[in-house]
């Protein structure tokens, strides 16, 4: 069975039908906007950001698009704006006969940032107190 590949997110993009395209359009120009610096992959076969790690996925389906944010969960406040979708196991479903919310998108994608810029900065302050340790 061949397991199909994209080479960029563009490709991936060229395989959805013209309405999906456009609401991962619209969520592709939220995520640069939110995290400019963040670097745009394919993983796990979907598009996703990446900056100190991986912020978000998200991929387009049948009826709904997926948004997968890499993270543990979230703050309460977020939590509450989530209820309106279908969430699942790390997952939002955002319908696709709906408009995406961008704006949920963007603290998403924002708060995902934050948690991994602090991953990082731990990461090195751990390296360095290990590196003095050691002389």
């Amino acid at each position: 069975m061949d397991k199909t590949t994209y080479k960029d997110v563009t490709t991936y993009f060229d395989t959805q039908p013209a309405p999906v395209n456009e609401l991962l359009q619209q969520i592709r120009e939220t995520i640069k906007q939110a995290a400019p610096e963040a670097e745009e992959v394919i993983s796990y076969l979907m598009p996703a950001f990446r900056q100190h790690g991986i912020l978000v996925y998200y991929a387009g389906w049948n009826s709904h698009i997926g948004f997968y944010p890499a993270s543990s969960g979230g703050s309460a406040s977020l939590q509450k704006e989530m209820e309106k979708y279908k969430v699942s196991k790390g997952t939002l479903h955002f319908p696709s006969n709906q408009p995406i919310p961008l704006k949920l998108i963007t603290k998403i994608v924002k708060m995902r940032l934050k948690e991994n810029t602090e991953k990082a900065k731990l990461k090195t302050a751990t390296r360095k107190s290990v590196t003095k340790t050691k002389k």
